[in-house]
């Protein structure tokens, strides 16, 4: 069964990798560019982010998922070109709209960082299980219930879209308008309302038995039917992730 988060299954040196490295790396490196406060080096850590998803074989899923917040960051330059408090220099000008130069270099420092983010939680993301990344965090010494209430957040939206997919196939099945129109689509969006709610709370109730069964609240050193992650690139990565940071710092300092 496909995994439940936006994981893609492939072979490649990254998903090989531990899932605490990529964490690290993610933390890391999406923090350099706030840390450095320099346009050209949040462009070069996404120019790395994106060779690293090529080497993982999820660029385009990574991609893809980008352009989904693409109306967004259109928006934020047009907000930002005309709003912006330093606005002085006038560039472009569309009837009475006018977009300022100030505003513009703004907004594109802004979507660099945003990028970057984005783009540093898809290393991970896209390439590590949810449960493999807890599992590890846990064995690391996380508490058992915090890595249950982390891998519940990493995993409800994912799980909430496949169930109303599950609904609407139901539903279409049975012969209900779901495609065509915006209004058409909002009136087939109502009837899932109800079977989503039931059915997660049903969910909870499952998950919350099961554990009880397999003793997730007992005290007591607890063990794992996984084995923990061994690579000989674990150490060094984590390193060059934490080492970029101090550079940054460094960089951010000697400016």
């Amino acid at each position: 069964m496909r995994p439940v988060g936006l994981y893609v299954e492939r072979r490649s040196p990254l998903h090989a990798l531990d899932p605490i490295s990529k964490l690290v790396y993610a933390v890391c490196l999406a923090l350099v560019p706030f840390v450095a406060g320099d346009l050209r080096v949040a462009f070069v850590v996404i120019v790395g982010n994106v060779v690293l998803l090529a080497i993982g074989r999820v660029l385009r899923e990574g991609l893809i998922a980008l352009a989904g917040v693409g109306f967004f960051l259109v928006t934020l330059f047009v907000v930002q070109g005309m709003v912006y408090p330093g606005n002085v220099t006038p560039l472009v000008r569309i009837g009475p709209l006018v977009l300022y130069l100030e505003g513009l270099a703004y907004a594109l420092w802004l979507t660099a960082r945003f990028v970057n983010l984005t783009l540093s939680a898809f290393v991970l993301l896209f390439t590590t299980r949810p449960a493999d990344l807890v599992e590890e965090l846990v064995q690391a010494g996380l508490p058992p219930r915090v890595g249950y209430v982390l891998l519940s957040v990493l995993q409800i939206i994912p799980s909430m879209a496949a169930r109303i997919s599950v609904i609407q196939d139901a539903q279409r099945s049975r012969g209900m308008e779901t495609e065509g129109p915006v209004w058409v689509r909002v009136r087939a969006l109502l009837p899932v309302l109800g079977p989503l709610v039931i059915s997660s709370l049903v969910a909870m109730q499952e998950r919350a038995l099961a554990l009880e069964v397999r003793g997730f609240g007992a005290p007591g050193p607890r063990t794992s039917y996984r084995l923990p992650w061994r690579h000989r690139l674990a150490w060094p990565a984590r390193l060059a992730a934490v080492s970029a940071l101090l550079l940054a710092l460094i960089w951010r300092l000697a400016r």
